[in-house]
């Protein structure tokens, strides 16, 4: 056998490769799957994941879900295992009919991509319906003389199955006079026949009953009967003849119910009761005897319900005549529903976002929706506009699906919803419209920092405020909504006088009321620098700064401290000296006060409260000098006791007292001899009282006597050789010492010393220790050597002898003097009397001052008093060189010089080392002591 060509496989491979890419073409992009009728709810259909390419948890994500067009959905999407499974119960013949083939299809919609993926499903049939006759009862006539072989035509059954389970075959009951015959349309329809075998004779039996039975293909299959009942008649030898074999008619949609459509006619050329013809129908569905009517005798056909082209545009019918006897012909009716345009176009929203946020890009789609018209033709075709003056735009997608996108920025603080209307449009005469409104939200995003009404804020507050009182509200709008709305306040961090301003002060994150964490102080702080920063919730957030200037203001807090004379801690007071021979004027102290307040809470007065000699001393209303108001006569008391009130001017004021012991006599030894004439006191609480003061003082005395006996070995070298360096400078002049000495005028006196002097009114007797002196340059008058030579035998006062005769002061310098302006601090903002003068050396004026401003923190050390309560008094002065101006405040505007009636107005220039005139006579024994 010879070979074939190869070149004949190859062509058939080619024809075979068209073939299938013809066939894949058809079918590109399309999902099919089958599923049995009269399946459960759930039953499986398909894998829409594996078939999309997804995931099944990918389903849900993705917004994949079947959009159809209007009908009710058929079949549901399984999100969990990603299948396709039926909704509910699904009737093959109602959904098609008699169709061979049943596709339902529908769109798979994937939300995100706005993707749409056809899919169609086969409808399966299963043999769900029997075969049934229109009637259960089959009349025939037939006449006597019928001769055998004529066919009489029976109601054939309906199956609404299709293929192998529609209606098979047909079975008559066994009968000796008649046999079936089965005749098939062309359609495919089998029409049962019953065939005369044997003559009839109606007087042998006038009815005959038969039994017709229908059977479908089905497995197992199914059937239903129909009764026949055979009349035999007499002869009728002539049929009714219609006037048309098929009658036509063409009637639109809107026709009124009960409209007479057309009428059917037949002949019958026999007389009487064989010629009386009557209508019906033949082939029909019970939907069609619903909606039409056929008169029996008039063969008028008419409407029972509306038509709808939508839901059947074509009916096909068959009636039949029927003579008196039986006998009958048939014709087929056909009915044509013209469309008429009675529905307005139908909007079907597939997707929408009911919010998008404002910063969406250009040309994202918001929404996506189906337009259709049940009409056809024109009456069908929909256009869909959208107003011109919104951000928006319409696209059309696939089929009829259009796209809703945006064409502008979008900005919800301008407008943060719009009512879109889709008004769509079909083409019918006159056309008809629907409107759909979609309400789209604009979401807010943060792109609105939280702004504060101003830059920056000043806020006064009193001191000494509450703890935890608000003190001031901040408030910063956004033009945000919701979260990106939400403001919190802080504060920055920062450092006030060392400490995180979190000390001071905190702000509620969310009212903004700002609250005092501490009590403020306005002598401490004055003023407090805080930035306030708000921010609002957003992702990222926002924020603004604003700076708040919080002021301190000042109250009366403070009330007057005495700095001069200062008060001691033992109880005692302090004596102030003098002489018998001041005229009136004279500047016997002077108080001196501050008030850490300042405007008029700082201004002070001072007034004299108490005397036990009134009218004898005056104090000056501003300045605080005590002076006498007239001449010290012989009957006044060697002790006057002054009570001084010193008084700032704020609401309400506050004050401050101080009581003076003021001492009348002319020297220190005539006040210890005044002192010593005392009578003691017989009352029992002063001899106890005098009693511990003897036991407390021995037992002092004892520890004292120790330490001055180490004390005199060890300097007693350094004494010595301060000898030598006193002779060897050839004598120190003295300058004349106050008449006048208080208790600070007692230290300033007697410098060079510590002494430690005892009185008691019961043991009238006065114990002194002069220690060996701890500064050789330190003056002493001869006029008081004297004095004491004659009081005080156990001390040496050879050395005093030894001087040279005093140098009088310098006349008064007039550098010395401050001006109004240029006085310091509102104690002394009132001149007093100027005629005095100051040392006029640099040295002994901040000695001077020095020896004062010590002895208020000496008064506290208790060593020693003069004056006191009980009839005691002590006195006790020491001044060492190992004090320094450096830690002493300056507070000479305040300062008085005993023995003068002058104030102390400037040594801004002793400092700088500069001689003033006129204190020349000074200068060199100055010098010597600096250089020491």
């Amino acid at each position: 056998m010879a070979a074939q060509p190869r070149g004949g496989d190859y062509r058939g491979f080619v024809l075979l490769c068209i073939l299938l890419g013809t066939l894949w073409e058809a079918w590109a992009g399309r999902i099919l799957y089958s599923v049995s009728e009269e399946t459960d709810k759930g039953s499986f259909v398909g894998d829409i994941a594996k078939d999309l390419g997804l995931e099944p948890r990918e389903l849900a994500e993705r917004g994949v879900r079947i959009v159809s067009r209007g009908r009710t959905q058929l079949f549901a999407l399984n999100q969990r295992s990603g299948s396709l499974v039926t909704a509910g119960r699904i009737d093959r013949e109602e959904i098609c009919a008699q169709s061979a083939r049943c596709l339902v299809n529908f769109n798979i919609l994937m939300e995100d991509k706005m993707n749409l993926y056809p899919i169609d499903v086969e409808i399966i049939d299963v043999n769900d319906n029997l075969p049934r006759f229109l009637t259960e009862e089959i009349n025939v006539k037939i006449m006597e003389n019928t001769a055998p072989g004529v066919r009489f035509p029976l109601s054939e059954a309906g199956d609404p199955d299709v293929g192998t389970n529609s209606l098979q075959s047909y079975q008559l009951s066994p009968s000796r006079h008649f046999s079936l015959a089965v005749q098939s349309g062309d359609d495919g329809t089998k029409y049962p026949e019953l065939v005369l075998e044997r003559v009839l004779d109606r007087e042998e039996e006038r009815v005959h009953h038969l039994v017709l039975t229908a059977f479908d293909g089905g497995d197992p299959p199914r059937s239903s009967t129909a009764r026949i009942q055979v009349t035999v008649v007499d002869v009728n030898d002539h049929t009714p003849v219609f006037s048309l074999p098929q009658y036509q008619v063409t009637v639109p949609e809107n026709v009124p119910v009960g409209t007479r459509l057309l009428t059917v006619h037949a002949i019958d050329l026999d007389e009487g009761v064989n010629g009386e013809v009557t209508y019906s129908f033949r082939k029909i569905t019970p939907k069609l005897l619903q909606m039409f009517h056929l008169n029996s005798l008039t063969g008028e056909l008419s409407t029972l319900e509306g038509l709808d082209y939508e839901e059947t545009a074509f009916y096909e019918m068959e009636v039949q005549a029927q003579d008196g006897p039986g006998s009958l012909t048939k014709a087929k009716v056909l009915i044509t529903v013209l469309d008429v345009n009675d529905n307005a176009p139908e909007v079907t929203m597939t997707s929408l976002s009911s919010s998008i946020p404002e910063d969406t890009p250009l040309g994202t789609v918001i929404a996506l929706f189906y337009l259709q018209d049940r009409d056809s033709g024109k009456n069908g075709e929909v256009t869909c506009t959208i107003p011109e003056n919104l951000p928006f735009k319409l696209e059309k997608s696939i089929d009829n699906y259009y796209r809703l996108v945006t064409t502008k920025n979008l900005d919800r603080e301008t407008l943060s919803l719009y009512n879109i209307t889709l008004k769509a449009t079909d083409g019918g005469t006159p056309p008809l419209s629907r409107e759909t409104h979609i309400f789209m939200q604009v979401a807010d995003t943060n792109d609105n920092p939280p702004t504060f009404p101003h830059s920056s804020y000043s806020v006064y507050v009193p001191e000494n405020n509450p703890r935890g009182t608000s003190i001031f509200l901040v408030t910063a709008q956004d033009h945000d909504s919701e979260e990106n709305a939400q403001v919190t306040y802080s504060l920055a961090e920062d450092t006030i006088q060392g400490a995180p301003v979190s000390s001071y002060v905190s702000i509620n994150s969310d009212t903004g009321v700002l609250y005092a964490l501490q009590s403020f102080d306005y002598e401490q702080l004055r003023e407090l620098q805080l930035r306030v920063t708000a921010r609002d919730s957003g992702d990222p957030p926002l924020s603004s700064n604003m700076s708040l200037s919080l002021f301190v203001l000042d109250q009366n807090d403070n009330p007057p401290e005495i700095l001069y004379p200062a008060l001691p801690t033992d109880g005692s007071t302090g004596v102030e000296l003098a002489p018998r021979s001041a005229e009136p004027g004279y500047l016997v102290t002077k108080v001196v006060a501050v008030d850490k307040d300042s405007g008029q809470n700082a201004w002070l007065s001072y007034l004299l409260l108490k005397a036990s000699e009134p009218g004898l001393f005056a104090v000056g209303l501003h300045t605080g000098e005590v002076r006498t108001a007239r001449a010290l006569l012989d009957r006044d008391a060697l002790k006057q006791s002054l009570v001084v009130a010193v008084q700032d001017h704020g609401q309400p004021p506050l004050s401050a007292t101080v009581t003076l012991t003021v001492a009348v006599a002319d020297s220190i030894p005539e006040v210890l001899a005044d002192l010593g004439s005392l009578e003691p006191s017989d009352s029992p609480y002063n001899y106890d009282l005098t009693l511990y003061l003897v036991v407390a003082v021995a037992a002092v005395s004892c520890v004292f006597l120790a330490f001055v006996l180490v004390l005199l070995a060890l300097r007693l070298r350094r004494w010595h050789k301060s000898r030598l360096l006193q002779a060897s400078e050839g004598g120190l002049a003295s300058g004349p010492t106050s008449h006048f000495v208080g208790m600070d005028g007692v230290r300033a006196f007697l410098q060079t010393y510590s002494h430690e002097v005892s009185l008691t009114a019961d043991s009238r007797k006065s114990h002194l220790i002069f220690p060996q002196p701890n500064y050789v340059d330190t003056l002493i008058s001869q006029e008081s050597c004297e004095k004491n030579d004659s009081l005080l035998r156990s001390v040496d006062f050879q050395e005093c002898k030894d001087k040279v005769p005093s140098i009088q002061q310098a006349p008064p310098n007039t550098d010395w003097r401050f001006s109004q302006a240029q006085r310091p601090g509102t104690s002394g903002s009132q001149n007093g009397d100027d005629t005095g003068t100051w040392p006029n050396n640099q040295f002994d004026t901040e000695m001077l001052q020095a020896m004062i401003l010590a002895s208020a923190s000496e008064a506290a050390d208790g060593s020693s008093t003069l004056g006191g309560a009980a009839g005691t008094m002590g006195l006790s002065a020491r001044y060492g060189p190992q004090f320094t101006l450096q830690h002493v405040p300056d507070y000479r505007q305040n300062v008085y010089i005993p023995g003068s009636n002058a104030t102390l107005t400037n040594a801004a220039g002793k400092r700088d080392g500069k001689a003033s005139a006129g204190g020349n006579g000074n200068k060199k024994k100055s010098g010597k002591k600096e250089k020491k």
